[in-house]
């Protein structure tokens, strides 16, 4: 039987506001001391009331904004129990039935097609404390940071519209992009400010009826939900298959060795037991401030995308994969607006800091698992590099091992080429020598272009440029050995 795969997403996303949700305590607790972000209210103290974080509820308008949500005119907050150690009241103040943002799309890409996916709803709600866990070889305990419980976090949850682990990794990168372009979140997944809970369920092709769902938990990077999801479509298909039944529960995924396990049946929304907050009272949104925070959206990367390819004359494929980061457009737009030029001048050296970024230098990073915006060498420091190419001081070559070097090193690349001696060599008798021992170490190439096949004079080109370090002017050691081969082929004719 053929199944097909059913898969919604809940991303919590830790809002990057200055004070925690319903505290006035610090909530830049990654580096701080533990439990030095604390107060009565978010140590769950009796008596303690909570104050509603004004710049929250902003930011979580702007994404339902973004995500094409409707801004209902009320919303509310409400108490959500369940007894887990990290919970310090004991529940969590969240929303249910009234959330801040409902019915909206975010449109995909995927290599099959584009797509919207659906939205349900955006609210916001408080993030717990986090547990440490010592192994028994140490005694067997945990400790408890309160320092996160309290920290703003808004969940997305997406309809059960993906059909695939690929367009859930295409659905949660769009949305990575685009909560970095809004500015309300790191949307860092390695510190916890991104998080993604899957809903999987696989259901007879052309059935209309849901199969039992499980939720895979623990999944910190793009990578480990796409491999989760893949792993957790085959179990249950084997499951299926074996005439067993797929029973709702959570599963976590364990990196180390690629598979999910059951951790708990999976709770049901009157598990929780919501009730309205009675210490806080219900929101009016006004219509006026919400079509004031809609006047005040950044450019998306869309948007983005768009004026890239219109301003600097970028092919979609480029602008698209300068725009999916807004560190890499940021960069991008940085260098290019270095140099104050305009028309085809400006579209050229769009072109070229374009192709260093997408090429030599993102390799670079993706070697070292870097962000652009960790990146060793700055924009001002690569279009030095270009222009030293370009002014014909160093060739192609010798640029990328400059750039190598001051990705290193930190380095100026000018620097770099005065230090090193990385002058481009123009002289022809400085090149020659170098032209005669290529063709001589190298007699089964000369051969072959001697008996027709002209695409062996490249080969040689390329030996002559790696005699040289890369030094050689490119044009001069292809007009040399062009010449001296031409020379060859007249003495055996």
């Amino acid at each position: 039987m053929e199944y097909e795969t059913v898969i919604g997403l809940e991303v919590h996303v830790q809002l990057r506001t200055q004070s925690k949700m319903f505290c006035s305590c610090r909530a830049d607790y990654q580096s701080a001391p533990v439990n030095s972000r604390v107060c009565p209210v978010c140590l769950g103290l009796p008596g303690a009331l909570p104050v509603i974080n004004r710049r929250a509820v902003e930011y979580t308008v702007m994404t339902g904004l973004a995500l094409n949500c409707d801004i209902p005119r009320l919303t509310k907050f409400d108490r959500k129990n369940y007894p887990y150690p990290d919970l310090m009241k004991g529940y969590q103040i969240s929303q249910y039935d009234l959330p801040l943002a409902i019915d909206g799309r975010l449109q995909i890409e995927t290599e099959a097609e584009t797509k919207a996916v659906g939205v349900t709803r955006v609210h916001l709600e408080e993030d717990v404390a986090k547990l440490q866990h010592f192994p028994a070889d140490s005694g067997g305990y945990s400790l408890v940071d309160v320092n996160r419980s309290g920290v703003p976090l808004m969940e997305i949850v997406s309809e059960p519209d993906m059909r695939s682990a690929e367009e859930a990794r295409a659905y949660l990168t769009t949305l990575h992009s685009l909560l970095q372009y809004l500015g309300v979140s790191t949307a860092n997944m390695q510190d916890g400010s991104f998080r993604c809970d899957a809903n999987i369920s696989l259901r007879p092709a052309g059935s209309e009826e849901f199969g039992n769902r499980t939720e895979i938990k623990n999944m910190n990077s793009f990578r480990s939900v796409f491999q989760a999801l893949n792993f957790e479509i085959e179990r249950q298909r084997r499951v299926l298959e074996g005439g067993g039944r797929v029973v709702q529960e959570t599963r976590g995924w364990i990196e180390g060795r690629a598979v999910t396990v059951s951790q708990r049946s999976k709770e049901d929304a009157h598990d929780y037991r919501y009730f309205p907050e009675p210490d806080l009272p219900p929101l009016d949104i006004d219509p006026v401030w919400v079509e004031e925070i809609r006047g005040r959206l950044p450019e998306l990367a869309t948007q983005r995308c768009a004026r890239f390819q219109q301003d600097y004359g970028l092919s979609e494929y480029d602008a698209r994969l300068l725009t999916d980061s807004k560190a890499m457009a940021d960069y991008f737009e940085t260098a290019v607006c270095l140099q104050a030029l305009s028309g085809d001048a400006l579209n050229s050296h769009a072109k070229q800091v374009s192709n260093w970024m997408l090429g030599d230098l993102s390799g670079l990073l993706n070697q070292d698992n870097r962000d652009i915006s960790e990146s060793p060498v700055s924009p001002e420091s690569l279009v030095e590099l270009i222009g030293l190419v370009g002014d014909g001081i160093i060739s192609v070559t010798m640029g990328k091992t400059v750039l190598e070097e001051a990705y290193n090193t930190g380095g100026k690349p000018r620097r770099i080429v005065e230090e090193r001696g990385y002058t481009q060599i123009s002289d022809t008798s400085a090149v020659e020598p170098a032209v005669f021992e290529a063709l001589e170490a190298n007699p089964r190439a000369v051969a072959d272009y001697l008996g027709g096949k002209e695409s062996a004079a490249k080969f040689l080109v390329g030996q002559v440029m790696k005699i040289t370090r890369g030094q050689a002017k490119p044009d001069l050691v292809n007009q040399l050995v062009t010449a001296a081969l031409d020379r060859a082929k007249a003495g055996v004719d």
